[in-house]
């Protein structure tokens, strides 16, 4: 039987046209909640919520860029007008690219930092009044390359384990006031985000092969989705300030 922990919750979910974003739209959607799914690819983001729609499930299209902080706060501003409350965010909106580090560009490293960090940090601001009012919590995707550091990753490295601290940060902040923020940090997981990179030219591979999983395959959107659901119920009501590990085992040796 499917568990039904989201009856009567009402959850915003970015990076929602693919991926982790997409898998847990739809993971919340099937255990009830009702659902805003943003996306800045606005024409996938409504091919997919078409698709759940048909089966039965409330969940809504939204375009969003979350580097704009304006357009942050009109999603959570109509994800209330729509249902009258905020229970869950999920900030899954990511980017990533690899590159030397010498070799990055000022523009390169606003707009990675931009979409991982600033997006997530608009978002959370807009919805902790509501979050405050419903008793609600944040799930964010960092990455263990927050807590580990990726070979040409330094960007990404950066802005996930910001976003891991902003995580911890707010959950110290407003954990006495009834709202939980936790942070997941996956490793190798089979999305369009990681099947899109590649290293660059000159790389050292014995510094990447470093970061390999210790299981024989990558990790799933579905099972990725299964525990931010786990973290976002009432289920995991005494967690909070959490970076899960999921990776494989990447960073146990």
């Amino acid at each position: 039987m499917e568990m039904q922990r989201f009856i009567g919750k009402v959850a915003l979910v970015t990076g929602a046209a693919s991926g982790i974003g997409l898998a847990t739209a739809e993971r919340l959607a099937r255990e009830g909640a009702r659902v805003l799914a943003c996306d800045i690819q606005a024409e996938k983001l409504r091919e997919e919520v078409a698709r759940l729609t048909a089966d039965g499930l409330e969940v809504s299209a939204h375009s969003l860029d979350v580097t704009d902080a304006a357009a942050c706060n009109a999603a959570v501003a109509a994800v209330v007008a729509a249902h009258g409350r905020l229970d869950v965010l999920c900030n899954v909106a990511g980017t990533l690219f690899l590159k030397n580090f010498t070799e990055i560009t000022d523009d390169e490293w606003h707009r990675q930092t931009a979409i991982n960090l600033h997006g997530p940090f608009y978002l959370c601001r807009a919805a902790m009044p509501h979050l405050l009012a419903s008793q609600g919590n944040i799930v964010s995707v960092a990455s263990i390359a927050g807590m580990v550091g990726v070979p040409y990753g330094s960007v990404y490295s950066a802005s996930k384990g910001a976003l891991l601290m902003l995580s911890r940060a707010l959950a110290v902040e407003y954990g006495s006031r009834g709202v939980r923020v936790n942070a997941i940090c996956p490793g190798s997981v089979a999305t369009p985000l990681v099947a899109g990179f590649s290293p660059p030219e000159d790389a050292d591979f014995n510094l990447l092969s470093r970061l390999m999983p210790l299981l024989p395959e990558h990790g799933q959107p579905a099972g990725i989705a299964a525990t931010i659901a786990f973290i976002a119920s009432d289920e995991a009501r005494f967690m909070t300030g959490s970076g899960v590990v999921i990776d494989g085992g990447q960073t146990a040796i």
